[in-house]
């Protein structure tokens, strides 16, 4: 029986395990964004949201179980003034899973894990017309 054992152990030990999913949680804490299979999603998902938990308490004990977890302080710093001042009035449910497709070595369904409520890093061709949109107010 495999009653109450939470942890998915995607056939690695558990060293490696942690060690993946503080570098997932620290990515996507950075970034906002990663791309992972659906099974390592929906446990980074997990994690990611206990962190913004701990970061909406925005205490000094809160802040040290945080940095034992994720070791980047620019990450940690970030997670208690950005993203637990953003998440303040939500109750949960901080991330996002969205299913892309199949890898194509393996086999394996991807998805993206992302933040709710970020803001999306414009796209070059955006960025473009906006450059070009200014030198041509700048000409005039």
């Amino acid at each position: 029986m495999r009653h109450r054992k939470r942890t998915v152990k995607l056939s690695r030990t558990s060293s490696h395990r942690k060690a993946m999913f503080r570098n997932m949680v620290t990515s996507l804490l950075d970034k906002e964004r990663i791309e992972t299979t659906v099974t390592k999603a929906k446990e980074a998902r997990r994690l990611t949201d206990r962190m913004v938990t701990l970061a909406k308490q925005n205490t000094l004990h809160a802040r040290r179980q945080a940095l034992a977890f994720i070791m980047d302080k620019e990450v940690v710093s970030k997670l208690f003034s950005v993203l637990g001042a953003r998440y303040a009035d939500r109750n949960g449910g901080y991330t996002r899973i969205i299913r892309t497709g199949f890898r194509r070595g393996d086999g394996a369904e991807l998805a993206l894990v992302e933040m709710i409520g970020r803001i999306a890093p414009k796209r070059k061709a955006e960025k473009k017309k906006a450059k070009k949109a200014e030198a041509t107010k700048k000409a005039k």
